[in-house]
């Protein structure tokens, strides 16, 4: 793995990397026949309704954004239900949101671009249906204020309230979002092949391909750690892959000059020694943490990671690692805190875990 080495190398730190907002990817919930539809889905039905307190209005602007970025992940658009489909989707857009019943919490629904209870406000709600019943995935859309009517000033409330929806129909990423729920990581690896993706497109998609656990994406993911403005997301993305990427973690885990790199690759071997069952990365992770030149930000990584794979190995040296550290007093310190509270959890994961085992 050694030939890697070289190409971290010359990476350099990358800004915030935006967090995987995870797009229900792949549902265990579906069937193996809604499967093998999602598999084969290549015609989308869209369905566009637009509602303002004056009734219904044209959804010609709406339906034609929707049509547009569809196809831009290559699915074919139609507006005619007699047409042959393989999927409806349905956008619904109201001047004011009406409640539509009570999402249980947790999982999807914490997340920022998850249906709200609170907002009454212009929003759009994204569903699909796959041979002929909703599936359970819903997206909503917000403008930045709640009341049209104020914000509007001159121009007629109804009207600004869907001119802005569809300028946030523009930005949200629901064409990524649903290749990643119907499985199609093939679509997505084509976008990021593609000269005319921009880069937090890049940085969306890589996030989603992780969430799907799309192992045919891993050679992509390799290459893209070529690119300094993508490699921090791509080493994140590796760790819900196959434990092929263990090795080539491992080494840039240990070889990048970039402290956030070396972090970035220690939170993907927890990722993946947590998802395979993999102890083979507990020794390389003990490694790190014993080396006194290992930066602080890593060493909470390191942590994390090693209370994501119990295992009694790691016990003593996480002990020995939380004792150095209670002798540093310095309240005011963020970084040395976060280390504190991640070796801590570490340590009763994996004490926990070694005297019921």
């Amino acid at each position: 793995m050694h030939h890697f080495s070289f190409f971290i190398s010359i990476i350099v730190s990358v800004g915030l990397v935006l967090c995987s907002a995870p797009a229900g990817a792949y549902r265990e919930y579906f069937t193996a026949e809604q499967k093998a539809q999602l598999d084969k889905i290549q015609v989308v039905l869209i369905e566009v309704l637009a509602l303002t307190d004056k009734g219904a209005v044209d959804v010609g602007p709406m339906a034609s954004v929707v049509s547009r970025r569809l196809g831009e992940v290559g699915y074919t658009v139609v507006q005619d239900a007699a047409k042959p489909h393989d999927a409806v989707f349905r956008v619904k857009c109201e001047q004011r949101k009406t409640w539509e019943g009570t999402a249980s919490s947790g999982g999807d629904n914490d997340l920022p671009d998850a249906p709200s209870r609170l907002w009454k406000g212009p929003a759009c709600q994204l569903t699909y249906a796959l041979g002929g019943m909703k599936i359970k995935w819903q997206k909503e859309v917000r403008t930045d204020f709640e009341d049209a009517v104020s914000s509007a000033q001159a121009a007629e409330p109804g009207e600004f309230a869907m001119a802005r929806l569809k300028d946030q129909l523009e930005k949200y990423e629901f064409p990524l979002i649903l290749a990643a729920e119907w499985g199609h990581a093939d679509r997505l690896l084509k976008l990021m092949d593609s000269s005319e993706t921009s880069l937090p497109r890049k940085i969306k998609i890589i996030s989603l391909l992780g969430e799907m656990q799309a192992d045919e994406a891993l050679p992509k993911l390799k290459q893209v750690l070529q690119d300094r403005n993508l490699a921090k997301q791509a080493l994140v993305a590796m760790g819900n892959l196959g434990r092929e990427g263990i090795p080539l973690l491992v080494d840039i885990m240990n070889t990048s000059p970039q402290i956030d790199v070396q972090a970035a690759a220690a939170k993907g071997l927890g990722q993946l020694g947590g998802l395979h069952g993999d102890a083979s990365v507990v020794l390389p992770l003990l490694a790190k943490l014993q080396d006194p030149k290992t930066d602080w930000v890593v060493l909470t990584e390191v942590a994390w990671a090693l209370g994501k794979i119990p295992d009694k190995r790691s016990i003593e040296p996480l002990y020995a690692a939380d004792r150095k550290l209670q002798a540093l007093r310095d309240p005011d310190n963020q970084v040395l805190k976060k280390l504190k509270e991640a070796v801590f959890w570490a340590i009763k994961q994996c004490d926990t875990w070694d005297q019921y085992s």
